[in-house]
């Protein structure tokens, strides 16, 4: 996206307050609002998507657009007086890729996502001056797979260790809005931010005609609430692990964290024990609830430091599971296969699609299969992963013809499918992020 001469302006704007956050680490702002004007809300239009679905007022990014300049001086107006009320966010369920149950997703105004885009820009500028390195989530230059080649080098640095596997149960709806409240302030202090975001957190979600205050949470599908997830964990995680859980260790030990999924990768065994030990009680000091299932300690010793009797051990982080294997010199090295679960429900999900759109003409079937697959491979076309992902485009090509076969008076067999893709070929397995292997 190529910035505008008001885009330099703001970007110069938002290089001043980080430079101002970068030599005052333990100051609070107060006064932030004064940089939003008509000009910066224009930015936070331009950087806010347009092609999502609409909120609960039904109005479209194309609608909006029609008096951008009305709108946007308008909000700001209501945004700086303080008569701004920010609509319950519309909450849809999305079926799961088993099909057996659903997920909630938030869908707030296109309006308020200008507004929370304003607002997050002025905040990261801020934030990303204290975030840490072991921090990918949702963060600008940032991405999953920086931190899996992370924890992938690490680890065959290091030779293996115990891995904690964490899992917080249910983060984005039980995160404590007192807390949060509290931990901002420590670095927020204007007004008009904080009545912004505390109206945010208590907006509601409208699920069909009920209309809900949760007490806890934030809404999903928010564009301000990876950030202010990211500040929680930064406080509740970070900072504490960093300044106090790594000082009493006895070796090293490393965190990798995107958003609420995390693991910790620790040299010692009574190291990594005594990490899990502490870990419940330190998030539930802040609300938060540890799976006990699904929080476990994984020893992921390289096989030929392991003892003879230990089986292969494996742990799951960001829709990948992580395993020992030898690489093509003979090198111990830690490779990654997409996880079973997320295999599956990809699959399933466009299982569920085929049949939902069997009567589509087949061009515009093709079309969106192969923008599906292409996603698909971006993500997990990691190295050592390519098995998987012919597994997956295997099932999209069987999905497709059974759904095709359903809807064909004549008999659609397997030698016409094969016609078809030659004709009209998906996109073929590929590595997108070549590590060592």
């Amino acid at each position: 996206m190529m910035e505008t001469p008001s885009s330099e302006v703001i970007s110069t704007k938002l290089r001043r307050v980080a430079e101002a956050a970068r030599n005052a680490p333990t100051m609070a702002f107060t006064t932030l609002a004064h940089h939003i004007d008509v000009a910066w809300l224009r930015e936070a239009h331009r950087r806010t998507r347009k092609d999502g679905a609409t909120g609960v007022d039904g109005q479209t990014a194309e609608q909006y657009e029609e008096h951008l300049e009305d709108n946007l001086k308008a909000l700001l107006d209501r945004a700086k007086s303080g008569t701004y009320r920010a609509p319950p966010v519309k909450r849809v369920h999305i079926p799961k890729g088993d099909g057996s149950s659903t997920r909630p997703i938030g869908i707030p105004t296109f309006e308020d996502k200008v507004l929370q885009r304003a607002v997050t820009m002025l905040l990261e500028a801020i934030y990303e001056e204290d975030f840490y390195e072991h921090s990918y989530g949702f963060r600008p230059r940032r991405s999953p797979h920086q931190a899996l080649e992370v924890l992938q080098n690490t680890a065959v640095r290091w030779g293996g260790g115990w891995i904690v596997e964490v899992d917080i149960q249910k983060f984005f709806d039980t995160l404590d809005h007192e807390r949060l409240r509290e931990i901002l302030r420590r670095r927020v202090r204007d007004g008009v931010i904080l009545r912004l975001i505390g109206k945010w957190l208590n907006a509601g979600v409208l699920e069909g005609s009920e209309l809900s205050h949760p007490d806890a949470g934030t809404p999903q599908g928010g564009v301000i609430s990876p950030l202010l997830a990211n500040v929680y964990l930064h406080e509740v995680l970070d900072e504490w692990f960093l300044r106090t859980v790594r000082e009493r260790l006895v070796d090293q030990a490393k965190l990798i964290r995107y958003a609420d999924d995390f693991v910790i990768l620790c040299k010692r065994k009574d190291d990594a024990q005594r990490v899990l030990d502490v870990l419940p009680k330190r998030f539930a000091k802040y609300g938060l609830t540890l799976h006990p299932d699904k929080t476990r300690l994984v020893s992921f010793r390289q096989p030929d430091k392991a003892p003879p009797d230990e089986p292969p051990s494996t742990f799951n982080l960001l829709g990948f599971t992580h395993y020992w294997s030898l690489s093509k010199r003979n090198f111990w090295v830690v490779k990654k296969r997409t996880a079973k679960d997320r295999l599956a429900r990809a699959i399933q999900r466009v299982a569920r699609w085929c049949r939902e759109h069997r009567h589509m003409p087949v061009q515009l079937q093709w079309q969106a299969l192969s923008k599906k697959v292409r996603g698909h491979f971006g993500y997990y076309g990691v190295s050592s992963n390519m098995l998987s992902l012919r597994a997956f485009l295997r099932a999209v090509v069987g999905a497709w013809w059974k759904w095709l076969a359903r809807r064909s008076n004549a008999r659609f067999t397997w030698a016409a499918m094969y016609r078809l893709l030659e004709r009209l070929p998906l996109p073929t397995p590929r590595i997108v992020h070549r590590w060592g292997t």
